[in-house]
């Protein structure tokens, strides 16, 4: 089965190594850059696709606008990764794959979904996470949410059981 991994904006901010969010997480969701770049080296060589979603593009944005340091050298870094992405540029996803879900059907499913979740506290952006994982497990694909958010990694769909095969009786 092949994999993806969804590349959440706490994630991507530790690899650009946006000041003042070096690491994000606890636990066995606490990420630093020497875990997050080993992470998507062991990924890549598994030929596992990674995901951008929009929601971690424009939240990554905002946090590199507000950035103490190097506004502009981070900002080259994002707009690499979103170029790759563009141009399906191996491992990334096609950005174009998230398309359905900003189209009029997409965008009413994601209101009436997130209008149920806000009393729980989840954000637009992990609404949009949560459904473009569902998206991907719906084409069956392992889908998982690389994030230091317990919160949303708990949207991460269940992948299926292997179903052992029977032995042939004669």
């Amino acid at each position: 089965m092949k994999k993806v991994l969804i590349i959440d904006t706490s994630v991507l901010c530790v690899w650009l190594e946006i000041p003042g969010m070096e690491t994000c997480g606890s636990g066995s969701l606490y990420w630093d850059k020497e875990k997050v770049d080993q992470k998507l080296e062991t990924e890549i060589q598994h030929n596992t696709v990674l995901v951008l979603p929009l929601a971690t593009v424009l939240e990554t944005g905002n946090h590199i606008t507000q950035a103490r340091s190097k506004p502009y050298e981070l900002a080259q870094k994002l707009a690499e990764i979103m170029r790759k992405a563009a141009d399906e540029t191996t491992p990334w996803a096609a950005f174009a794959e998230q398309a359905e879900l900003w189209e009029a059907e997409g965008l009413k499913n994601l209101a009436d979904e997130w209008q149920q979740v806000v009393p729980q506290k989840t954000s637009l952006g992990d609404a949009t996470m949560k459904m473009l994982a569902e998206h991907y497990d719906r084409k069956g694909y392992q889908v998982e949410i690389m994030t230091g958010d317990e919160g949303l990694k708990s949207y991460e769909p269940i992948p299926p059981v292997p179903r052992p095969k029977r032995r042939s009786s004669r």
